[in-house]
Protein backbone atom coordinates (compact mmCIF):
# COMPACT_ATOMS: atom_id res chain seq x y z
CA UNK A 1 0.00 0.00 0.00
CA UNK A 2 1.34 3.66 -1.00
CA UNK A 3 0.49 6.42 0.73
CA UNK A 4 0.76 10.02 -0.03
CA UNK A 5 0.89 12.22 3.25
CA UNK A 6 0.36 15.85 2.85
CA UNK A 7 0.17 18.16 6.07
CA UNK A 8 2.54 21.62 6.21
CA UNK A 9 3.43 20.57 10.08
CA UNK A 10 6.84 18.37 9.66
CA UNK A 11 5.88 17.19 14.06
CA UNK A 12 1.70 16.09 12.45
CA UNK A 13 3.44 14.82 9.32
CA UNK A 14 5.76 12.63 11.73
CA UNK A 15 3.25 11.46 14.38
CA UNK A 16 0.67 10.47 10.98
CA UNK A 17 3.52 8.50 9.63
CA UNK A 18 4.09 6.93 12.78
CA UNK A 19 0.46 5.90 12.97
CA UNK A 20 0.33 4.42 9.28
CA UNK A 21 3.16 2.25 10.53
CA UNK A 22 1.58 1.04 13.46
CA UNK A 23 -1.19 0.09 11.25
CA UNK A 24 1.28 -1.62 8.47
CA UNK A 25 1.85 0.80 5.94
CA UNK A 26 5.24 1.76 5.14
CA UNK A 27 5.36 3.03 1.59
CA UNK A 28 4.68 6.45 2.67
CA UNK A 29 5.51 9.44 0.88
CA UNK A 30 5.18 12.99 2.45
CA UNK A 31 4.67 16.97 1.14
CA UNK A 32 4.56 19.76 2.78
CA UNK A 33 1.41 21.44 1.08
CA UNK A 34 -1.51 21.03 -1.47
CA UNK A 35 0.55 21.98 -4.08
CA UNK A 36 3.46 19.55 -3.54
CA UNK A 37 1.47 16.93 -3.03
CA UNK A 38 -0.64 17.30 -6.38
CA UNK A 39 3.08 17.58 -7.93
CA UNK A 40 4.23 14.60 -6.38
CA UNK A 41 0.41 12.81 -7.24
CA UNK A 42 0.97 13.22 -10.89
CA UNK A 43 4.96 12.69 -10.87
CA UNK A 44 4.13 9.18 -9.09
CA UNK A 45 1.22 8.67 -12.30
CA UNK A 46 -1.29 8.74 -9.78
CA UNK A 47 -0.21 4.91 -8.40
CA UNK A 48 -0.74 5.92 -4.83
CA UNK A 49 -3.07 3.68 -2.70
CA UNK A 50 -5.11 6.72 -0.76
CA UNK A 51 -4.20 10.62 0.39
CA UNK A 52 -3.97 11.67 4.05
CA UNK A 53 -4.55 15.41 3.93
CA UNK A 54 -4.41 18.48 6.56
CA UNK A 55 -7.08 20.92 5.79
CA UNK A 56 -5.72 24.06 6.28
CA UNK A 57 -2.03 24.70 4.52
CA UNK A 58 -0.17 27.41 2.80
CA UNK A 59 -0.29 28.24 -0.94
CA UNK A 60 -2.87 24.99 -1.77
CA UNK A 61 -5.38 24.21 1.35
CA UNK A 62 -6.31 20.60 1.57
CA UNK A 63 -9.75 21.74 -0.27
CA UNK A 64 -7.76 23.01 -2.92
CA UNK A 65 -6.10 19.91 -3.52
CA UNK A 66 -8.95 17.75 -3.30
CA UNK A 67 -11.18 19.70 -5.49
CA UNK A 68 -8.25 19.28 -8.29
CA UNK A 69 -7.93 16.13 -7.60
CA UNK A 70 -11.34 15.02 -8.20
CA UNK A 71 -11.73 17.29 -11.41
CA UNK A 72 -9.15 14.97 -12.53
CA UNK A 73 -9.85 12.25 -14.52
CA UNK A 74 -6.65 10.53 -14.03
CA UNK A 75 -6.86 10.82 -10.11
CA UNK A 76 -10.74 11.52 -9.25
CA UNK A 77 -10.96 7.92 -8.15
CA UNK A 78 -8.27 7.36 -5.34
CA UNK A 79 -9.19 7.55 -2.21
CA UNK A 80 -8.69 10.83 0.41
CA UNK A 81 -8.83 10.89 3.96
CA UNK A 82 -8.78 14.50 5.30
CA UNK A 83 -7.51 15.34 8.47
CA UNK A 84 -8.77 18.25 10.11
CA UNK A 85 -7.70 19.96 13.98
CA UNK A 86 -11.01 21.13 14.15
CA UNK A 87 -14.18 18.91 14.38
CA UNK A 88 -16.35 21.59 12.74
CA UNK A 89 -19.42 20.38 10.84
CA UNK A 90 -19.26 22.85 8.21
CA UNK A 91 -15.76 21.76 7.39
CA UNK A 92 -15.85 18.17 7.33
CA UNK A 93 -19.03 18.58 5.18
CA UNK A 94 -17.40 21.26 2.91
CA UNK A 95 -14.82 18.03 2.70
CA UNK A 96 -17.44 15.60 1.63
CA UNK A 97 -19.43 17.68 -0.72
CA UNK A 98 -16.06 18.29 -2.32
CA UNK A 99 -15.44 14.31 -3.02
CA UNK A 100 -13.45 13.43 0.36
CA UNK A 101 -13.94 9.67 0.89
CA UNK A 102 -13.72 10.22 4.68
CA UNK A 103 -12.14 12.44 7.47
CA UNK A 104 -10.21 11.89 10.81
CA UNK A 105 -9.89 14.69 13.59
CA UNK A 106 -6.31 15.20 14.87
CA UNK A 107 -4.92 14.01 16.95
CA UNK A 108 -5.66 10.74 16.48
CA UNK A 109 -4.99 6.60 17.62
CA UNK A 110 -3.48 4.50 15.50
CA UNK A 111 -6.77 2.35 15.67
CA UNK A 112 -9.11 5.53 15.08
CA UNK A 113 -6.51 5.50 11.29
CA UNK A 114 -6.95 1.98 10.68
CA UNK A 115 -11.20 2.10 11.40
CA UNK A 116 -10.94 5.27 8.48
CA UNK A 117 -8.99 2.90 6.09
CA UNK A 118 -10.78 0.05 6.86
CA UNK A 119 -14.22 2.13 5.87
CA UNK A 120 -12.46 2.92 2.60
CA UNK A 121 -12.23 -0.70 1.97
CA UNK A 122 -8.41 -0.92 1.99
CA UNK A 123 -7.27 -3.36 4.82
CA UNK A 124 -9.22 -5.62 6.57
Amino acid sequence: MRVLLIDDSSTMRKIQKKSLIEIGIEDITEAENGRIGLEKLQADGYKFTFVMCDINMPEMSGIELLKAVRADPNSNKIPIIMCTSVADKEVVLDCIKSGANNYIVKPFSSDDLKKKVQALGLMT
